[in-house]
């Protein structure tokens, strides 16, 4: 064992990294069952549905960013991807 495993800094360090881990997976899996919804009703062509999980993607999206979890500008390069396709489909439809 060297001198940063045992150090009390160090301890508590690795606690608190263990801790934010368990939390930043937890609210990662859900913006992707969020994106993965939003994408499966895009795919039916479903533009109501879409609009719908649009926000709560958006807002699952927002917070993950607000978390630190996700970079604010990759947060918002996918809320601007996923609003392109929602938007797409009105075009065509």
């Amino acid at each position: 064992m060297n001198l940063a495993q045992r150090h009390p800094s160090a301890i508590k360090r690795n606690r608190q990294n263990i801790k934010r881990r368990a939390r930043n997976r937890g609210v990662q899996a859900s913006v992707r069952t969020e994106i993965r919804k939003l994408r499966e009703v895009v795919a039916q062509g479903d533009h109501a549905a879409a609009e719908t999980e649009l926000r709560i993607a958006v807002r699952d999206i927002s917070k993950a960013a607000s978390k630190g979890v996700i970079h604010r500008n990759a947060a918002s390069r996918r809320i601007a991807r996923l609003s392109r396709h929602v938007a797409s489909m009105r075009n065509a439809g």
